[in-house]
This record gives structure tokens, C-alpha cells and sequence, in this order.
């Protein structure tokens, strides 16, 4: 499977930039999600790989050929690629074997009997056999959405497209269809490009994450990279809960706002720039009052409001002599209240400082 390949990709509405000079590598064999908040440009860089728009600047290549330039586009039906879409697009009159099998109907050369060899296996794959003779009313959304997928893949596209195709599911539904999708690329190793503004399906299902911010690239890596390293204000906030505290670094290797003090995750900041502390809730940890304890990111505070989530207990907690408030993140076993004295113990690795 050939990798895809975005140069200084750009296109317009008028005077916005729906997508900025965009460059994006996706290795063969790789599923990588675009993430980002609606208005992003996600889809549109979407639509452009698929060749349904036209870049007024960059190229587009899928291995070692060119589909898009500013002045020579390839058609979407020469591309040899596969469009999953939000709505699942399925024709209601055909039964699911007619729908999977819709684009082997265009293949020369291939016999009925392979075509429907093909689709039985196909809807094997994705655990829908005995489902040939239902049409699309019959079925649920998960089996609509299974249906739209076989028949993605039936074709053997080298390059799978998708368009948050969960986004009509509801939540548990949602999440189960993330692990499938997941399988099924590790089944087909097709190189996918996966749009959603969902952070948690992102994760779970890609090998890799571009997160994007006005038609830009902010930041590409692991789920891990991403949420422990961030390296913008932008992607700190948008992946996963966090608290972002703007400060003015005082040492190389700490930072002050009023009389609050941090120590952070590096040695190289110039003091008296202003920089952006990305504070994960889950990395602060409440310390016992009575023991007194000094030393670095050791903070006195007051809690302000309690939010039970089940899994966990939110926290906000007012720091004493500033004014910031911290949101700490707790095991339920552990049940404070509002008006209570508490001190915080911040590890500086937890600390991230982003420039301004």
C-alpha cells in the first residue's frame, strides 16, 4: 500500500483559509486521524485527497504519483480510493449483498461468481453474514455503519477515506465501533485517512493523530506524544482536561504568576518570556495537611466546588496568595468537601510550559 503525501496544501472560500499550507506525511499502511474543533479544516483537507475539490496551491501524492496540483487534478474515480461518509450514503432498495457489491458491478472481467464470493467474505469480515437479503431500514446504525465499511473495502482501495462516520451512532455503540474499525484496519493494513473532532476515538483508533487549528497542522504524533507533550496552548486545551496557567518564566526552569511559583518540564526557558503551563488534573495529587510539608510545586489552597463523575471526583481548588484555581482530579474513595484546606503536590515533569 502506497503512503499519502500533502506539500503547502491551501484552498479558499472568499477570504477564509479553510486550509492554510497544510503538509502532512501519512506512511504507508498507517491510519491517521485528523482532530480538530468544526471549522478546522479536517474535511476539507479530506475532500481534497479525495479529489472532490481543488487545491489553489500544493500538491497532493499517493506514492509516487501526483493527483492534485494547482493545475492538474485526477478524478476521484482514478484515484483508487474508498469514501466512507457520515450519513453511510446506502442505497435503500438494494439488500446489503447489493450494496457491498455495488462497485465490484464496475470491475471488467469479473465473473458473478467471484463478485459474490467476494461480498460474502467481505461481510464475514465484519460479522454480518447472514445479513445479504436485509436492506439498509432493516438493519441498526452499527449494521449500517458495517455495511458502508465492507463496502469501502470490498473494492481493495489503496486509500481509505473516512468522514466521522460515528457521529450518528450513540455513545455505546460509538465506542464499540471504534474497537472494530481499529480491527479492521490491523485485518486490510489499508493507509486511512480518519476525520472526527471526537479526542477519545482518535486515540483509540489511529496510529497517529494531526491535530489541526485553522487549516494547519498543530502538532502530529501518538496519542501519547500528543496528550503528555503538547506543544502549542491550542493542543494542550483541546486533548483531554487540562489546566493552562499563564505565567512569566522567572528561571530556566520555573515560572511565576502573583505569589504562585512552579517549577516545569525543562531547563531552557528565557526568563521574563512569557510562557503557557499545561497542568494535566490527574498528575496533581493531594498531600496530608498535618505533615507540614516544603519544597517545590507544594501548594496551600482552598477547594472551591466538587463535581462527582463517577470514575473520579473533580476538584477546584483556589491556590492560596494568587489567583488561580487548579482542577484536581481524584480517586472517589477520597471525599472532600467545599471550604477545606488542602495542600497540592505538582511533580515539575507534570509541568508544561507552552510558548506564548
Amino acid at each position: 500500500m502506497p503512503g499519502v503525501t500533502l506539500r503547502g496544501l491551501s484552498k479558499r472560500y472568499g477570504g477564509v483559509a479553510a486550509v492554510d499550507n497544510l503538509t502532512l506525511e501519512v506512511k504507508p499502511r498507517e491510519l491517521v486521524a485528523l482532530l480538530g474543533p468544526s471549522g478546522c479544516g479536517k474535511t476539507t483537507t479530506l475532500r481534497l485527497v479525495a479529489g472532490f475539490l481543488t487545491p489553489e496551491a500544493g500538491e497532493i501524492w499517493v506514492g509516487d504519483r501526483c493527483l492534485s496540483s494547482a493545475t492538474a487534478v485526477v478524478p476521484p474515480e482514478r484515484r483508487r480510493m474508498a469514501m466512507i461518509f457520515q450519513s453511510y450514503a446506502l442505497w435503500p432498495h438494494l439488500t446489503v449483498a447489493q450494496n457491498v457489491g455495488y462497485g465490484l458491478r464496475f470491475r471488467r472481467g469479473m465473473a458473478r461468481a467471484d463478485r459474490d464470493r467476494r461480498v460474502s467474505e467481505m461481510l464475514r469480515v465484519v460479522q454480518l453474514d447472514g445479513f445479504e437479503a436485509r436492506y439498509p431500514s432493516q438493519l441498526s446504525g452499527g449494521q449500517q455503519q458495517r455495511v458502508a465499511v465492507a463496502r469501502a473495502l470490498v473494492v481493495e482501495p489503496e486509500i481509505l477515506l473516512l468522514d466521522e462516520p460515528l457521529s450518528n451512532l450513540d455513545a455505546n455503540l460509538r465506542e464499540e465501533m471504534r474497537f472494530e474499525i481499529r480491527r479492521l484496519h490491523e485485518t486490510f493494513g489499508i493507509t486511512t485517512l480518519y476525520v472526527t473532532h471526537d479526542q477519545a476515538e482518535a486515540m483509540v483508533i489511529s496510529d497517529r493523530i494531526a491535530v489541526l487549528d485553522r487549516g494547519r497542522v498543530a502538532q502530529v504524533g501518538s496519542a501519547e506524544e500528543i496528550f503528555q507533550q503538547p506543544r502549542t496552548r491550542f493542543v494542550a486545551d483541546f486533548i483531554g482536561r487540562t489546566n493552562l496557567v499563564d505565567a512569566v518564566a522567572a528561571t530556566p526552569d520555573a515560572v511565576t504568576r502573583g505569589g504562585l511559583r512552579l517549577h516545569v518540564a525543562t531547563a531552557d526557558l528565557r526568563p521574563g518570556a512569557r510562557v503557557s503551563v499545561s497542568i494535566r488534573p490527574h498528575e496533581i495529587a493531594f498531600a496530608n495537611t498535618a505533615d507540614g510539608r516544603a519544597g517545590d510545586n507544594v501548594l496551600s489552597g482552598r477547594i472551591r466546588r466538587v463535581s462527582y463523575l463517577g470514575d473520579a471526583v473533580d476538584y477546584q481548588v483556589e491556590i492560596e496568595g494568587s489567583d488561580v484555581i487548579l482542577r484536581v482530579a481524584a480517586a472517589p474513595a477520597l471525599r472532600l468537601r467545599p471550604g477545606e484546606t488542602v495542600r497540592l503536590v505538582i511533580p515539575p515533569s507534570a509541568c508544561v510550559p507552552l510558548p506564548e
